[in-house]
């Protein structure tokens, strides 16, 4: 049977219904019941829709994401960097926090929820990010050699993580812009 398109403005509702209870109960109470009620929809047409609680989630943490890295070439990777970090608000960065730290614990118990996450939504922004760095590469900006370049996404995640830990305060934009500038910056020559 073919899966009836939703329109864009309900299925945008419905990734925002599945993110709201996402923070209220977590991964492991969040159920396809709950989803189905919070969104006045039937429990079939969202399992014909995602297949299962993991795509939808992670369908919905992708749909909330503001911007694809692949679409930002500013010229310059520093330009590149700084126009991702601003297409997300304080306000949206603290929430997004707030769901992966809920979600880091349910990874670890749920392998079919870790797929999801690399395959919808950790693959594509490495991909994007990989494009970034190749194009710096390409300009000359950074040295095709340096052993900095794999450890890009290593420092990004780290400055997420570390922030919460070290600090006990939220991921902003401008921790970020000077983590980028302080720390991936250099450590690429850039």
């Amino acid at each position: 049977m073919a899966r009836t398109r939703l329109t864009p403005e309900r299925e945008s509702e419905l990734y925002a219904a599945v993110l709201d209870l996402l923070r209220e109960v977590g991964y492991d109470a969040l159920t396809m019941d709950a989803v189905a009620a919070r969104t006045r929809s039937s429990k079939a047409t969202l399992y014909r829709q995602w297949g299962s609680k993991p795509e939808l989630v992670v369908k919905a943490l992708r749909h909330n994401k503001p911007v694809s890295l692949e679409e930002i070439d500013t010229g310059s990777l520093r330009g590149d960097f700084h126009a991702a970090l601003s297409r997300n608000d304080d306000c949206q960065m603290e929430k997004d926090s707030a769901l992966m730290r809920g979600l880091s614990h349910a990874v670890h118990e749920n392998p079919d929820l870790y797929q999801a996450l690399r395959d919808l939504l950790i693959e594509p922004e490495m991909t994007g990010l990989d494009l970034l760095l190749r194009r710096a590469v390409d300009r000359g900006e950074v040295r095709p050699d340096n052993p900095a370049l794999k450890y890009v996404p290593h420092m990004l995640i780290g400055a997420f993580a570390a922030r919460q830990l070290v600090e006990d305060r939220s991921v902003d934009q401008a921790f970020l812009n000077d983590y980028v500038d302080s720390v991936v910056f250099p450590a690429l020559g850039v």
